[in-house]
């Protein structure tokens, strides 16, 4: 009884463990820190928050802000650290990736936990 217990179990374990990548409409991809997604070629790692300069959802400010991060490109011939801005694609191969939004918004309540960003990528062009 055991022995038939444990391979499902065990299955059971690992399928809690999965993380499921959702595609939007607009062929956007969510991600949190340390996930990697495929964003329709490139495979996108974000690794850490360089800047989120946004102006919290609380208050009325001149200008929006933005955020920079530091990403793990892989394309097919290799990987490498870049950085990324919600107000500047960076280009990646013969197309262009694009930082669309992260959330949570911004709070004027405290920062927010690295665990809590949501990133949303999209990649236009071709490899």
């Amino acid at each position: 009884m055991i022995k038939t217990i444990f391979p499902l179990t065990a299955s059971a374990l690992l399928l809690a463990g999965c993380v499921t990548t959702r595609v939007h409409e607009d062929g956007s991809v969510d991600a949190r820190l340390g996930q990697t997604v495929n964003v329709g070629g490139p495979r996108i790692t974000p690794l850490e928050v360089l800047e989120d300069s946004r102006c919290p959802m609380e208050a009325r400010c001149i200008r929006a802000g933005s955020v920079r991060l530091k990403v793990r490109v892989a394309t097919g011939s290799g990987s490498a650290v870049r950085e990324v801005a919600s107000d500047k694609p960076l280009q990646v191969a013969d197309g262009q990736l694009e930082l669309l939004g992260v959330m949570p918004p911004r709070s004027v309540r405290g920062p927010i936990k690295p665990g809590d960003y949501r990133f949303s990528f999209k990649f236009s062009g071709g490899l």
